[in-house]
């Protein structure tokens, strides 16, 4: 959930994804609620039994398939299985950033299981298995491929986005934790997509990122009770009321 806002900033750098959420979205009033939306599908595929998964996956295809609109001349659908692969890579990309910054480092071998097992997610999705990479290395070729052909291109539709997970509205009481997630979620960003977003990453935001990963790894994750740490202990309903916050 911390890197939520990281993914939701990679995939809007993609122009028919950012015009998807502008269009059918309530990103603006309801950014948290999109965000508790989307992990409880992500918890209940992962987590819960075959029928909730097929349920889940049944109900988000319904969706997508009424996101549908035109932007600059081109059609976008949130069916499209391209779009469909890059909303994914953004969600096992992040994933893996996240845990290997303020957890621990993944081996390659649990890496790749992770990717696979991330295959069948986006499969119970609607996601063509003929549309993923092969493996974790291609799937890293992708993704590089994405940034460097200008195939991700940060316009009017993804700033607005941003504003909406840069500023979203909380109480002011939680601003300093704010301030300590969208520092966590742009120091992640890909280089190339933090300045076509514009954001400023001096020397002192890398210093202060790696001191707050580095004591979140050392200090907070080893106290945490075994049952926070390991999420498949939680029972289903914990996961999802945790996600409705």
């Amino acid at each position: 959930m911390l890197g939520g806002g990281r993914a939701l900033l990679m995939q809007a750098a993609h122009p028919l994804v950012a015009a998807g959420i502008v269009d059918h979205s309530r990103y603006r009033e309801e950014p948290w609620r999109r965000l508790a939306r989307t992990m409880t599908a992500l918890y209940t595929i992962v987590f819960g039994g075959r029928a909730e998964a097929d349920r889940m996956g049944a109900i988000v295809q319904a969706v997508h398939r009424r996101v549908v609109g035109e932007r600059d001349g081109r059609r976008y659908s949130a069916a499209d299985p391209e779009l469909m692969l890059w909303v994914h890579s953004t969600l096992v990309d992040t994933g893996l950033a996240m845990y290997e910054t303020y957890v621990a480092p993944v081996a390659p071998v649990v890496a790749e299981e992770f990717y696979e097992q991330m295959k069948t997610v986006a499969t119970v999705f609607g996601a063509p298995p003929d549309v993923h990479p092969r493996t974790l290395a291609d799937f890293r070729a992708y993704q590089r491929e994405m940034l460097a052909t200008g195939t991700l291109r940060v316009g009017a539709d993804a700033l607005a986005v941003a504003q909406s997970v840069l500023e979203p509205p909380v109480p002011l009481a939680l601003r300093p934790a704010l301030r300590a997630l969208v520092l966590a979620n742009v120091g992640l960003l890909p280089e190339p997509l933090r300045e076509q977003y514009g954001l400023s990453w001096s020397r002192a935001h890398g210093a202060l990122f790696a001191a707050s990963s580095r004591s979140t790894r050392r200090l907070v994750v080893p106290l945490l009770p075994r049952e926070l740490r390991r999420t498949e202990r939680l029972p289903l309903r914990v996961l999802t009321a945790f996600a409705r916050l």
